[in-house]
């Protein structure tokens, strides 16, 4: 089934000017780009080139030295985001004495469910069947990204920031991460993912956002670009690379 032309539609996230700072050291931009429902947008730069303080700015973590940034055609504030917007952090953000099931229906307490889906359910869509009542604490660093993937899954929201969603995962994890953001496009969802190895794409033909320490570009950066079709592309086998970091799977 091919992917609706995204650009037929309104702008899911923009910024405009987008700038930040820290103590008036520029961290990254002026940055202008825009995600439509269907895309998959791939930020990449080197480590401490802004990647992660651009999604923490995108998701009203913090506030942008300069610019704007809009969600469906309006101004970004802190009362329209929760609803909006699900962020996948370095840190996964689970809570360690619980087990996987019940950090999700924690998170789903809070922010809901997406239809047709259920905490059980998510944590099978993302390989972790049969691990629903082990304590977080006592699963593998792989695992853990996988929890995190399942509750980004089970959120009701069309945006996905997903900051180095491939680390910690086995060749069989990076398919998976694939094979979620081809879904959610699909849906109509949109999602900006962060990498600094890309090892992910070597197949692949995404529209790419560079960010280089204090100065940022683009690459086709409000044209149209790869959707999930070409993000997908490289979960081929032919596309993998020799190695990979391990999921060290308990």
């Amino acid at each position: 089934m091919p992917i609706p032309d995204s650009h037929d539609r309104p702008a899911l996230l923009e910024a405009r000017g987008l700038a930040f700072a820290r103590n008036d050291e520029p961290i990254f931009g002026p940055l202008d780009f825009a995600l439509h429902p269907g895309e998959v947008v791939l930020m990449e730069g080197d480590n401490g080139a802004g990647k992660t303080t651009l999604l923490r700015v995108l998701s009203g973590l913090l506030a942008p030295s300069a610019g704007e940034i809009r969600l469906n055609g309006e101004p970004l504030t802190l009362a329209r985001l929760s609803p909006q917007v699900a962020l996948l952090s370095h840190q996964a953000g689970l809570k360690h004495d619980l087990t996987a099931l019940e950090n999700l229906a924690f998170a789903a307490g809070l922010h809901g469910v997406r239809a047709g889906l259920s905490p059980e359910s998510a944590l099978a869509g993302v390989g972790l069947d049969g691990y629903a009542d082990v304590p977080v604490r006592q699963l593998s660093a792989g695992q853990k990204k996988r929890v995190a993937l399942a509750r980004v899954l089970l959120a009701p929201v069309g945006l996905w920031l997903l900051d180095e969603p491939y680390a910690n995962l086995d060749l069989d994890g990076i398919r998976l991460v694939n094979r979620l953001l081809d879904h959610h496009a699909r849906r109509g969802g949109a999602a900006l993912i962060t990498s600094h190895g890309a090892y992910a794409y070597t197949s692949g033909t995404p529209r790419r956002i560079s960010l280089h320490g204090g100065s940022s570009g683009s690459r086709d950066a409000l044209g149209s670009g790869g959707t999930a079709e070409s993000i997908a592309a490289s979960a081929a086998p032919t596309a993998a690379p020799t190695t990979a970091p391990s999921e060290n799977r308990a």
